[in-house]
């Protein structure tokens, strides 16, 4: 279920979100460094209710917000609001552990027990919805910049890193000798399932490169840990369809 609160601007952007999140809450600052630099990559999220409790003298709500990072992973943070407070007003608290903010939750008045209604939490499925709708977002267009930096030998690095034997060939990268600007995108990133009944991650990047005579190349990395032994692979290819058609069968990625 998702809270329609949660949304007051439908274009909200996932950095803006993040900051909306981060900035009404009383605790943000007992977040972990980590969790918060980690949030600074979220590519997407989704917001829904998790749980909730109204009595005559109590209004608590737990959400749960996912969010979808760069690396192909998902972050959640579990945000309780209440009313507990000296004047009765809305507040925010925000945990990175679910059970904390079960506990802090559990610590609030609840008032007399004969007006407390019984408190709604969500299942599993309600979890998978939740998950599924975060990965169905489709990753938001980011501005093109293209920065020179050792373009060049960045494109001989990309290529390099290739295991596939249909990689880019030898006419591909002498074009790259003259790109002096690039520009990365990620287009993809989830964990799917793949033979032998394990998870597998992959992300797909785009390597956008400027040349000298003006014109555009760009090679397309999947990453992924579909291999026998779960280590990291790279495969570089020159069109998004067929990079996108290599990581299907590897996975049921859709």
């Amino acid at each position: 279920m998702n809270d329609p609160q949660d949304h007051p601007d439908p274009y909200e952007t996932t950095e803006a979100h993040v900051e909306r999140l981060l900035g009404r809450a009383l605790n943000s600052f007992d977040l972990p460094d980590s969790t918060v630099e980690r949030l600074s990559t979220a590519l997407a999220h989704s917001s829904a209710l998790h749980s909730s409790h109204h009595s005559a003298s109590l209004h608590r709500t737990t959400h749960r917000h996912a969010y979808l990072l760069a690396d192909g992973g998902v972050l959640s943070l579990w945000e309780l609001v209440h009313n507990a407070g000296r004047d009765g007003a809305e507040q925010h608290e925000l945990y990175a552990e679910e059970a904390e903010a079960r506990l802090a939750a559990s610590r609030l008045p609840s008032g007399p027990p004969t007006h407390r209604s019984a408190e709604r939490v969500l299942d599993e499925d309600d979890d998978f919805e939740l998950l599924n709708s975060l990965f169905a977002r489709p990753i938001p267009a980011q501005p093109r910049t293209y920065v020179p930096d050792n373009s060049a030998d960045h494109a001989r690095r990309v290529l390099r890193r290739a295991e596939n034997a249909d990689r880019p060939g030898e006419a591909t990268a002498r074009r790259l000798r003259s790109a002096f600007a690039h520009h990365i995108t990620q287009a993809f990133g989830r964990r799917c399932p793949v033979e032998g009944g394990r998870d597998a991650g992959f992300t797909l990047y785009e390597h956008q490169f400027l040349l000298l005579d003006g014109s555009e190349v760009s090679l397309w990395e999947v990453e992924h840990t579909a291999t026998p032994d779960g280590r990291h692979m790279c495969e570089v290819y020159e069109d998004e369809d067929t990079a996108r058609g290599a990581m299907e069968s590897r996975a049921r990625v859709r």
